[in-house]
């Protein structure tokens, strides 16, 4: 499907023979079709303009881009806590299942853990860390370890 001839109505927005008159001269809508591509857009000159009183009813429109200022999301830090049970080998087990880390890597996790009392797994957002501590807590449960899961605000 080529492009559509000039002044034929594209297909991508259809619209019924009598609404297309009336949205031909519907001032209001200028903005919205200066959107729709292949749609001819009438731009205003010097001094044509309602205020000369020289209004021909097509209207005119001036649109302004604004770009949207977005926020980075706030991260969130998943750590284990130690405890005295939970086998060493079950912490390096969750560390490569849920937060994908290689065997060096979940083992070096599970010493500092060992040695320090808490191990950072992953940063991560609110949603992302709040699946990751249930998931950990509920895998660890069915296999009848305490293994503690938190998460903090970074």
């Amino acid at each position: 499907m080529g492009e559509p001839e000039s002044g034929a109505l594209n297909l991508m927005y259809p619209v019924c023979a009598a609404g297309l008159d009336y949205w031909k001269r519907n001032a209001v809508t200028a903005a919205f079709k200066a959107q729709i591509p292949g749609f001819p857009v009438r731009m205003a000159k010097d001094g044509d303009d309602r205020r000369n009183g020289r209004d021909d009813g097509t209207g005119t429109a001036v649109i302004a881009r604004t770009k949207p200022q977005t926020k980075r999301p706030n991260l969130y830090r998943v750590l284990l806590l130690n405890d005295d049970y939970t086998p060493m080998e079950f912490v390096v087990h969750v560390l490569e299942r849920f937060f994908n880390k290689q065997r060096e890597d979940a083992t070096r996790i599970m010493l500092h853990v060992h040695q320090n009392g808490v191990g950072e797994c992953g940063i991560f957002t609110y949603e992302v860390a709040e699946t990751k501590v249930t998931q950990v807590m509920d895998f660890a449960r069915k296999h009848q370890h305490p293994l503690q899961c938190v998460m903090e605000k970074k």
